[in-house]
């Protein structure tokens, strides 16, 4: 049984940005799963990694959409982008220090939570001016 399953509440009505949004939770959920399974370090190391890259590359693409549409909203997204991501970056230096272990849970729980409210706070208010805009 995953973590987190998605639900059309999460869904910000665009299908790229629910596509990387629902990724994001399936590594999430990889990672609880390797950890249920007692592989939390070697999951950590894995996972932590992708989801440092794949958040970036969420991000910039995300980004990349609300700068073509003009949105109003994109200083406030930019700076809540960087913040996830340094907090991501520190969770990777320390598994780098050989505690992924330790780190797998607080990230899971840190990165499930942020994303969960960032999606329903943040990203849901781009809809309207994207779906108008005709992206979809």
């Amino acid at each position: 049984m995953a973590l987190f399953d998605w639900k059309n509440d999460y869904s910000v009505g665009v299908f790229n940005m629910d596509s990387h949004h629902k990724k994001l939770f399936d590594i999430i959920n990889e990672l609880h799963d390797g950890m249920k399974e007692g592989k939390g370090g070697e999951a950590a190391e894995s996972s932590i990694k992708e989801l440092l890259d794949y958040t970036k590359y969420h991000f910039a693409e995300e980004e990349k959409l609300m700068e073509q549409i003009g949105y109003s909203g994109m200083s406030a997204q930019k700076t809540a982008h960087k913040i996830f991501i340094s907090k991501i970056e520190e969770f990777k230096k320390e598994a780098d220090k050989g505690m992924a272990v330790f780190v797998s849970s607080k990230l899971v729980n840190t990165a499930l939570e942020w994303l969960k409210q960032h999606i329903l706070t943040m990203d849901k208010q781009y809809q309207e001016e994207m779906n108008t805009k005709g992206i979809r």
